[in-house]
């Protein structure tokens, strides 16, 4: 999310004297007053506005009012985090994913398959690397997409497991959707059911006015709406009948991830231990780098398991926070849950997600939008825990600098997952960080004349007009640095090890 954003975390209220109570009642009324003119102004725009594309549905009408509702009462009545309450998860909160049972043999895995769906998080856009439609349609590696892989994948496990079927289902916004329909057409002639549903579509909050700024006009603005995060995917797969649909097909776990992270394949080990220990919500969560120190993690709150997020870090305990001593691990967003767990949330109306604040600026005008993560449900559902899982999945594509790195000899493919080259004598995988010049995928792919090899590389970092020759050697640190109004250009075949170049091609050791 781009954007300053905060979180709101429930907990119980702090003990206020008369006079605080007296302000807390009248700014509760207030608020209260607020939610019910927004509620009515909404309903009746929602009648009577003449395009249907500015019109919500029942379901979306009552989702953004009661987050909206939450919102105005949180600004006053919620208590911050308590530090103190804080303590590290327990291993049974925590499991290292080395220790989890394998599965026994292939039969037995194709039975614990058959009861497994995937569901990949598809409402991203690919506008932040300069490609229009679905993120998720972007070449990545061999000219085949995201879908591409995924699909590949899924197909391979019901090649391999007669009866797995295990199907996808993608997670769409508003914005995906349409284009999504007409691209998965191509994977009729495979043996992979997929099924698309719609998160929500929400109104974006003037900030000076706290309306939804489709009050604003009567007509159809696209910048008036934003998808609320991928914690309304509860919301969303209940309220599409999928959730049923799946049970009675004999489904009883949904394994959700983001449609960009290549390393969030099946596992068997983990889909095991779900069901060895009535397990109702997994999350996946990775070994924490300097680069991950933002990263939500795992933590006991009260003697529940809890997610904490940056955002809901008092400033004072910031860099404890981002410290890899005290909190090693993060959220790769690759959660298990169990399909009859997510009914009996859902029917029970109990979920209540902290709401992540994100400001944001359209066009002149200051707008709030209000969303939720899939992360924070953690302690809504019974024996929760988290799997501390390789680096291997969690293989992020956010920028044409993650784009390299799977498109480099680091990776090869099988069966549509991405599998490090086992030449790669190291355990970690190099750090690169490409300039702006890089930023969008076709001056990215401009700037190579093929991608370098990169299997003895630690850490690349490039700025400025720097383009590569074909067959490129990278090895050890190599930091390119160019001035405004200078060029470099790397020759072809050239291998650099340990070394800095400047605007000039000045070389010099590292």
């Amino acid at each position: 999310m781009n954007g300053e954003a905060t979180t709101t975390m429930g907990h119980a209220l702090p003990d206020m004297g008369p006079s605080s109570q007296s302000l807390a009642d009248l700014t509760l009324v207030t608020d209260t007053s607020t939610l019910r003119q927004v509620a009515e102004k909404l309903t009746h725009h929602n009648n009577t506005v003449p395009n249907a594309m500015a019109q919500m549905t029942d379901t979306e009408l009552k989702g953004f009012l009661s987050l909206y509702g939450r919102y105005m009462a949180e600004k006053s009545t919620k208590a911050a985090i308590s530090w103190d309450k804080i303590q590290q998860p327990d291993a049974n909160m925590l499991k290292p994913y080395d220790e989890l049972p394998a599965v026994a043999d292939t039969a037995s895995e194709g039975e614990l398959l058959k009861k497994l769906a995937v569901l990949k998080l598809n409402g991203g856009l690919g506008t932040s690397m300069g490609c229009t439609g679905p993120k998720s349609v972007i070449e990545v590696h061999n000219d085949s997409t995201f879908l591409d892989l995924i699909v590949q994948q899924i197909e391979h496990i019901n090649k391999k497991y007669e009866g797995a079927d295990v199907p996808l289902l993608l997670m769409n916004s508003f914005n995906t959707d349409g284009e999504t329909a007409k691209i998965i057409q191509k994977y009729q002639d495979t043996n992979v059911t997929i099924t698309t549903f719609q998160q929500s579509r929400f109104p974006r909050i003037d900030k000076d006015t706290m309306e939804p700024l489709p009050l604003s006009h009567s007509g159809y603005q696209h910048s008036d709406w934003y998808p609320p995060g991928h914690g309304d995917v509860f919301e969303a797969v209940f309220n599409s009948g999928l959730v049923d649909t799946l049970l009675a097909q004999g489904k009883e776990y949904l394994f959700v991830s983001n449609v960009d992270n290549l390393g969030a394949t099946v596992d068997t080990k983990i889909l095991r231990m779900l069901e060895e220990t009535e397990c109702e919500y997994c999350m996946e969560l990775t070994d924490k780098t300097r680069a991950d120190v933002k990263g939500g993690t795992i933590i006991s709150y009260d003697g529940k398991v809890s997610l904490l997020e940056v955002a809901q870090v008092p400033k004072q305990y910031l860099e404890q926070f981002k410290s890899v001593k005290k909190f090693k691990v993060f959220n790769t967003n690759n959660i298990w849950l169990s399909l009859r767990a997510i009914k009996r949330v859902m029917q029970t109306a109990s979920l209540q997600l902290d709401i992540i604040v994100n400001n944001k600026s359209v066009g002149d005008k200051k707008v709030v939008q209000l969303e939720t993560a899939i992360g924070a449900a953690i302690s809504y559902f019974k024996n929760a825990c988290g799997v501390n899982v390789p680096r291997s999945r969690f293989l992020p594509v956010k920028s044409t600098s993650d784009l390299m790195l799977i498109q480099s000899n680091m990776f090869t493919l099988k069966s549509g997952s991405l599998v490090k080259n086992p030449l790669r004598e190291f355990a970690t995988t190099p750090v690169v960080k490409l300039g702006d010049e890089f930023k969008k995928v076709s001056s990215y792919l401009s700037r190579f004349g093929s991608i370098p090899n990169v299997l003895e590389l630690d850490h690349l970092t490039v700025s400025g007009d720097v383009w590569f020759g074909s067959d490129v050697v990278l090895k050890g640190t190599v930091i390119i640095v160019v001035n405004t109004g200078s060029k470099v250009m790397i020759p072809r075949g050239s291998i650099l090890e340990n070394q800095v170049i400047t605007g000039d091609l000045h070389i010099t050791s590292h």
